[in-house]
């Protein structure tokens, strides 16, 4: 070995004792590099071998100096954050042999690979690898692991790193810091479980937080990009476990039970006959008595990434239990022995929200024992466990439920605002065959109408001035009439329900009709109520509203809520796994929207929607719940015009104006719904916008762009492929298109879902406010002389009797009370930055402005609620309107909109 100069030191590039760099036959390369180098000449480099037969060899300066030179290796660690779980904490008091392996230095492998080939031979370089050990616990409660690299200074910037557990159990890795390169530390964003080896998981790869179109793909990360699509995408065959990260599309053939009992058999959803979005394939065993049917289990699979992180999953399992005693306290001596039985009187109903006592049990030993133990449980954790919360509309107004005019006020600022229509025509007239289902002409007539307005204008004056609107549930609901009426404790009409906008801007019902087809020989019936000062017009009146209401509840709940956010919104998750890559913008855009959203539609199959769910059971359709939701996506739904400004012109509430604010004249100028709906589409879109033409400055990108080409083509043609030969679905090309497509997934999973889920309590918890069935016919429905003598002496117990039983209003209470609340760990859109927007500036100024105006908005949410001549949102006994007001507190109900479909 040549003795170095003395001012010279010798550093050793790779000690013999790393392990994982090779290619010099075992032997350490050993460097002495002049410590302070002249910059009028290269600094002197002596190059040697020290191995066991000693052989030695030293350059030349003056042929082979400059070829030769090498730098100091970087010196690069590695920060691990692991999120401790309760399963971890629970282990960590005993030692198992994952402790051993920490103890060992071997939790983690942990491989740096190169964004670059190596020029040399045009192969991706080596990959550096180290062990990750366990340092500590965090002060927020994760662990801690490192590793050190030494990095060689070619090897270029580093595009991901390769992770295997060495643990028997899965990790959940939050993220991985590398620092020790000269342009800063690089941050990995993972926040994704990490399965053992031993489970014969393949390595997982995390890139990093610089985003990449397709074509831009450094060379080195090419087959990395191509590789983790293919891992995603899976190959079709065999049943999903659990651990496993495949995303593929099935049909809703898993909704029924057939092998458990042939009453619980349902029609596939997904195809010619029931056309309908796709749902995540699960892979499990067809059923014995259906083979076109999926078995069903206690547990659906989903991706291991989408399911509850566990703060979600505790949460939502205490608040399940919590609403489960709540359901079932107020009725165990009745309801389970009877569950027909209706509430006796109202204030039967009130008691529900006072606090109260255990009832007796002394008949029910099983029942006793079982709710004493989960009282006691839950008791120490929960306060006022036996009753339910007293829902803003009622604590502000005992009455609210009963006024016409807050039953109008509802359709622009309650649950449901999708559903009101401007009346273009008239006479109105059904569009089903006559042949089947009678006249098509509506019974609600001119005479009718100018009764009630003849103080303000003629129907023609009216129409003409955008007055008229209607709830229009006649065509979708009266096809199931027939069926519906031979189900047990339920009845069904078609129905419109007219409203008039008066001079206040505030809009009054006018009249109510409800129709039956022909059924059993019998000709069609059709009736027309109205408001009333007569005690039993004004009785009658009552009554339809309620049937209405429950048709609109059902409408709410399997249209606006459940297909048009949940369900339609899975494809778009499933597309964007398989075709987008994890380092493409436009699935790091996406990512933050679909969070939970899966693991919520498998636990709506497995208990909301399913045969004999709390859908069913529940509500006025019962078992056709489903397949008449596939109806109105069949008739219905067109992702073009699920953009709020295109659904509101759809409607008639809107047309376009380009001196309007947002480009839109609101037929109804104080609609709250759309007046806060439009601030926030804009500002969504704004946001877009700067993502978009950041990533796509030319337009030939956009319609080059290979990923993102076949993620639209895999949403129309698989995800939504019932609907793909249908000319609506707009066109990908520029990045205007993209906009608009982007701005309406994002708007649908954020804005759309958070107006329609999180008012569920507020005001559908005082059930009379919005019935979801109505039990039994209307009075004057061919009535028996006993029934009608009943309905004259105590109509009050006839409407409790129409109303849900008490077992099912307190279920779907306990079921609303969950569903409307925030959880502890819920993301808001605009408040939490994703790492890869604040590693780019211009989109981390981009995400800042969007964040600003989000918190203007707020202002401006409260600015009208507080402005007195804004009637549909101000006034006494007024529940402000604040369904889109961005952001809330954990455990809040009536405001704040989430990412994305997280409950």
């Amino acid at each position: 070995m040549l003795k170095p100069q003395q001012t010279q030191s010798i550093k050793t590039l790779f000690p013999l004792q790393t392990p994982f760099l090779h290619g010099n036959g075992g032997h350490a390369f050993l460097l002495q590099v002049q410590s302070r180098p002249s910059f009028n000449k290269p600094p002197k480099v002596r190059v040697g071998f020290s191995s066991a037969n000693n052989i030695k060899a030293v350059a030349t300066p003056s042929v082979t100096e400059k070829s030769l030179r090498v730098e100091k290796p970087l010196s690069v660690k590695a920060v691990v954050t692991v999120k401790q779980t309760v399963r971890g904490i629970l282990s960590s008091l005993s030692i198992d042999r994952d402790d051993i392996q920490d103890w060992l230095g071997k939790s983690l492998l942990l491989e740096l690979v190169s964004a670059q080939l190596d020029p040399r031979t045009g192969l991706e370089k080596t990959t550096v690898k180290d062990y990750a050990h366990k340092t500590g616990m965090e002060k927020d409660g994760d662990v801690t692991y490192e590793a050190e690299f030494e990095v060689p200074v070619d090897f270029g910037e580093v595009g991901a790193i390769l992770v295997e557990n060495e643990h028997l159990k899965e990790m959940f890795l939050k993220d991985i810091v590398l620092d020790g390169f000269p342009n800063g530390p690089i941050t990995i964003s993972c926040d994704s479980w990490v399965q053992s080896k031993y489970d014969n998981k393949p390595k997982r790869f995390f890139f990093t937080n610089k985003s990449y179109l397709p074509s831009q793909t450094p060379n080195g990360l090419k087959r990395l990009r191509g590789e983790e699509i293919n891992k995603l995408r899976g190959n079709g065959r065999g049943e999903r476990q659990i651990g496993d990260r495949i995303y593929d599309f099935d049909v809703y053939n898993d909704i029924g039970d057939p092998d458990r009992d042939m009453d619980l058999a349902r029609p596939v959803l997904g195809g010619k006959q029931h056309p309908y979005p796709r749902r995540c394939r699960t892979g499990r065993p067809r059923c014995k008595k259906d083979p076109s049917s999926e078995t069903r289990s206690s547990v659906i699979y989903v991706p291991r990434d989408e399911e509850f992180s566990e703060v979600k999953q505790l949460t939502f399992t205490a608040k399940t239990v919590f609403s489960v005693l709540n359901a079932l306290l107020p009725s165990l001596e009745t309801a389970i022995v009877d569950s027909d039985l209706g509430f006796p009187y109202f204030t039967a109903i009130d008691l529900l929200f006072n606090e109260g006592d255990l009832p007796a049990l002394t008949k029910q030993g099983f029942w006793k024992t079982l709710i004493s133990r989960l009282i006691k449980a839950v008791r120490d954790a929960v306060e006022d466990v036996l009753r339910f919360e007293i829902p803003d509309t009622m604590e502000r107004d005992k009455f609210f439920w009963f006024r016409d005019e807050e039953f109008a006020r509802q359709t622009l600022a309650g649950l449901n605002p999708y559903s009101l229509q401007l009346v273009t025509e008239w006479p109105m007239k059904s569009t089903l065959d006559p042949e089947i289902y009678g006249p098509p002409e509506s019974a609600i007539t001119t005479e009718i109408i100018e009764c009630e307005i003849k103080d303000f204008m003629t129907v023609e004056e009216a129409i003409k001035q955008k007055k008229l609107f209607k709830l229009d549930y006649h065509d979708l609901l009266l096809p199931y009439v027939e069926k519906v009426r031979e189900l047990e404790g339920s009845t069904l009409y078609g129905s419109r329900t007219l409203f008039f906008l008066t001079p206040s801007g505030t809009l009054r019902p006018l009249a109510i009709e409800l129709t039956l087809p022909p059924i059993d020989g019998k000709p069609q019936w059709k009736r027309v109520y109205t408001p009333s000062w007569h005690s039993t017009e004004f009785w009658l009146w009552r009554f339809a509203k309620a049937h209405v209401l429950a048709h609109d509840s059902g409408y709410h709940q399997l249209v606006s809520h459940w297909l048009r956010t949940h369900c339609c919104t899975e494809p778009y998750i499933i597309a964007t796994n398989r075709q987008l890559s994890a380092m493409h913008p436009i699935y790091r855009l996406l990512y933050p929207h679909f969070r939970y959203t899966m693991k919520i539609n498998s636990l709506a199959r497995l208990a909301l929607i399913n045969a004999g769910g709390i859908i069913e059971s529940s509500f006025s359709l019962g078992k056709y719940s489903m397949e008449f939701s596939s109806v109105a996506y069949d008739k219905q739904w067109r992702f073009d015009q699920e953009a709020l400004p295109k659904d509101l012109i759809k409607r008639g509430l809107a047309v376009e104006d380009p001196s309007a604010p947002h480009g839109l004249k609101l037929t109804i100028e104080d609609y709250p719904f759309a007046n806060d709906g439009l601030v926030l589409w804009d500002t969504i879109k704004q946001w877009v916008t700067d993502y978009v033409n950041h990533y796509y400055p030319k337009p030939s990108l956009v319609d080059s762009d290979k990923e993102l080409q076949e993620w639209w083509s895999e949403i129309r043609n698989v995800g939504h492929g019932d609907k793909k030969d249908e000319p609506w679905w707009p066109v990908l090309e520029t990045p205007e298109d993209l906009i608009e497509i982007l701005t309406t997934i994002v708007w649908v999973a954020s804005g759309h879902h958070a107006a329609v889920n999180f008012g569920q309590y507020t005001y559908a918890g005082y059930f009379p406010n919005r019935p979801t069935i109505a039990r039994i016919n209307m009075p004057d429905e061919n009535p028996s002389e006993e029934n009608w003598k009943l309905f004259l002496e105590k109509p009050e117990t006839v409407l409790l009797t129409s109303f849900p039983s008490q077992i099912q209003a307190t279920k779907v209470m306990a079921v609303l009370a969950v569903l409307s609340n925030h959880s502890p760990d819920e993301e808001y859109l605009g408040d939490i930055e994703e790492p890869s927007w604040k590693d780019d500036p211009v989109i981390n100024a981009a995400f800042e402005r969007f964040n600003g105006r989000l918190k203007e908005f707020e202002e401006i949410v409260d600015e009208r609620n507080m402005n007195p001549n804004l009637n549909n949102r101000n006034g006494a006994g007024i529940v402000p309107y604040e369904l889109l007001k961005p952001f809330s507190e954990p455990g809040v109900t009536g405001k704040g909109v989430p990412y994305s479909i997280s409950i």
